[in-house]
């Protein structure tokens, strides 16, 4: 008999216990090695199996007919839709791609319809598909999904890994329309951000004085902040621009910079006293009012769609199954490291390199890195000289992967994988989803030539670009293609960024290297744990308040920013109620993303400890060929440690000594 209760909403049905318990004892007579696995299969397909798909009586002959007990016929059926799946994903991959491109690359103005075609993903109905053709049962039941904790008892068996990363494939039922005004409202607002430039050269200083060249236009926030940590070298003239920038994001956060400033270089801007001026005479502006804030609640809205179909919040997935840490770890091990009292003493040290008392954007202080103590207008002439182009880019890739150790047949095959774009935002990664398939290094290049901002932002997306390469093109399962989580790939990515100057055939002899690195990392991830627990505080406060309107978003962010603030950086900063750490692009077009650039600077520590005096190529290619296994067990296999905050805390106990 099939019953459908009320716990069982939006279509989802149950199958009677006595009906699953009769299927799991005729396909364990079959197969009785395997009774667990088999318990596990039937239960999942039981779970997700609706009116629409059958009786009862039809779901048992399904089970009994399509249960494969032969382990050699497994494997085979399993290598099959292996090739299927990389086939579909990787021609979505493809779609998406070029429904994209207007977007994501300077090809001109927007148009709606551009809009229109770039927020359509073309792989929202699969699921819906496979469940009605009923290929999802076919792998629920012979290849069930596993939890966190079953995964790591795996150890290094391969297969069982690929077999069980198969199982994650069809864990709910979300319909396609859900997942498609997800994929609406998350590239909503990744245009939004994407283009929100401030012209800096029409922007003035408390005095009434313009600082910033005529042409510098910069991308909120990532920009914005680069500016900042450009002018740690430049006296009271970098310091005035720096306290002008910060003003500028505190219009931001608070939503009242005027709509005439963005993306627009007509008017001349006081954001000390946020006033505009045209031809010399104050003109009325607009306030951008609660924009930023929709945005991210349309994410939340869409997200709180999807979850009538999981019964578990966009958090816990974002955590418990994409991250695969759950949020709790999570927390505790930002927290232990937010509250380390080793952080006064590093921001002492600042303090006194700067000659100054710490102001709040003083999280971004760039002096420990070699490349603060370097004129940045030489090294543009540098990178401008070596990139005029995208193209002079792409075909200097061999040239950057010989430098940074590969062999240089090694180093044609990964770059043959890779290709270079001019992006229209700051920049990103899009990696291949099937053999054959290019990734995107996608970075912004002015026509003067690619800046070292630039540069340096490029480095980072080809160490993800590599990632990509290695964990696609090596592993040997499909489906542990890739990296456990986004913090892994971030991972590489910092580690290749922080070479960029050598990349540059720029040495430091600093015999002071090791140590500024130290105290550089540290501060670093002290800034993004911060914004990493304000972007999980907002999206509590959501899932709290449902109903909340963008305005009253904004007052929580804006009072959470400041909570967090006092809670772990007004004791080193000496100032209270700041709102800088609500500035990040990230929350409002990469919903939870932040947590991952934390994890991958604990991720990227510990590889850079394990990769000190090792072939980094070697090494590089080992690790990343893993694949996707779970963050605890990939890191053990890496580098034979767990994930930890305390070798970070152990280092700069070792330098403040």
């Amino acid at each position: 008999m099939l019953i459908c209760t009320l716990a069982c909403l939006n279509g989802h049905a149950e199958i009677d216990p006595p009906v699953v318990q009769s299927i799991i004892q005729s396909l364990t007579a079959k197969d009785g090695k395997n009774k667990e696995a088999i318990e596990k299969g039937v239960r999942q397909a039981a779970r997700l199996w609706q009116e629409s798909d059958g009786s009862a009586e039809a779901f048992k002959a399904f089970c009994e007919k399509n249960y494969i007990a032969d382990p050699a016929e497994k494997e085979q059926v399993f290598l099959k839709i292996s090739d299927y799946m990389e086939g579909i994903s990787g021609y979505f991959n493809e779609m998406s791609l070029r429904l994209m491109k207007n977007l994501h690359q300077p090809t001109g103005p927007l148009h709606a319809v551009d809009e229109m075609f770039g927020s359509y993903s073309p792989g929202t109905h699969l699921q819906d598909d496979f469940y009605q053709n009923k290929i999802a049962f076919i792998v629920m039941l012979n290849f069930p999904h596993y939890t966190l904790e079953e995964k790591e008892q795996l150890g290094s068996d391969r297969k069982a890994w690929a077999y069980a990363r198969l199982g994650d494939m069809f864990t709910e039922r979300i319909p396609a329309t859900a997942l498609q005004a997800a994929g609406n409202a998350e590239s909503d607002a990744d245009i939004y951000i994407s283009a929100y430039n401030i012209y800096m050269g029409h922007v003035l200083n408390k005095k009434g004085e313009l600082l910033f060249p005529k042409d510098m236009i910069l991308l909120s926030h990532w920009n914005l902040r680069d500016e900042i940590k450009a002018n740690y070298n430049k006296g009271k003239e970098g310091l005035d621009k720096q306290r002008t920038v910060y003003e500028v994001m505190k219009r931001i956060i608070a939503q009242d910079i005027p709509v005439e400033v963005i993306n627009s270089g007509k008017y001349e801007w006081d954001p000390y006293a946020n006033q505009i001026t045209l031809d010399g005479k104050q003109v009325q502006g607009t306030p951008e009012s609660t924009t930023r804030y929709q945005k991210m609640l349309n994410n939340f809205k869409a997200m709180q769609e999807i979850d009538k179909y999981t019964g578990n919040t966009f958090i816990d997935r974002k955590f418990s199954e994409d991250m695969e840490v759950s949020l709790a770890d999570v927390e505790k091990l930002f927290d232990e490291f937010l509250s380390a009292p080793e952080l006064k003493a590093v921001g002492k040290m600042i303090s006194k390199r700067l000659g100054r008392k710490l102001e709040a954007y003083d999280i971004w202080y760039d002096g420990f890195k070699a490349r603060s103590n370097l004129d940045e207008t030489k090294l543009n002439e540098q990178t401008q000289a070596l990139y005029p182009n995208a193209e002079a880019l792409d075909k200097d890739l061999p040239n950057i992967l010989q430098k940074a150790g590969f062999a240089p047949e090694r180093a044609r095959y990964l770059a043959d994988k890779i290709t270079v774009d001019a992006a229209r935002g700051s920049g990103h990664a899009w990696g291949a989803a099937m053999k054959g398939q290019q990734s995107h290094l996608r970075t912004r290049i002015p026509e003067t030539g690619m800046d070292y901002k630039g540069y340096n932002i490029a480095i980072h997306e080809f160490g993800h670009n590599v990632e990509q390469t290695l964990s696609m093109y090596d592993v040997d399962y499909y489906m542990l293609s890739g990296v456990p989580n986004t913090a892994f790939t971030e991972a590489l990515a910092f580690v290749f960024q922080k070479r960029d100057l050598e990349l540059l055939g720029i040495a430091d002899k600093n015999p002071d290297k090791q140590a500024m690195d130290v105290l550089d990392k540290i501060w670093s991830m002290y800034e993004i744990c911060g914004v990493s627990m304000l972007d999980i505080s907002v999206w509590k406060w959501m899932y709290a308040h449902p109903d909340a309107t963008a305005g009253q978003l904004k007052e929580a962010t804006i009072s959470l920013s400041k909570e967090i603030w006092n809670k772990y950086y007004a004791p080193v900063f000496g100032v209270k109620d700041e709102t800088v750490l609500a500035v990040y692009s990230h929350m409002i077009s990469y919903p939870l993303y932040l947590s991952a650039y934390a994890f991958g600077q604990i991720i990227e520590f510990q590889l850079d400890q394990y990769l000190e005096g090792k072939d980094f190529a070697t090494e590089v290619e080992r690790i990343f060929r893993q694949g996707r296994l779970t963050p605890n067990q990939w890191m053990l296999e890496a580098t034979g440690s767990p994930l930890t905050v305390e070798p970070m805390l152990h280092a700069v106990r070792e330098v403040i000594k």
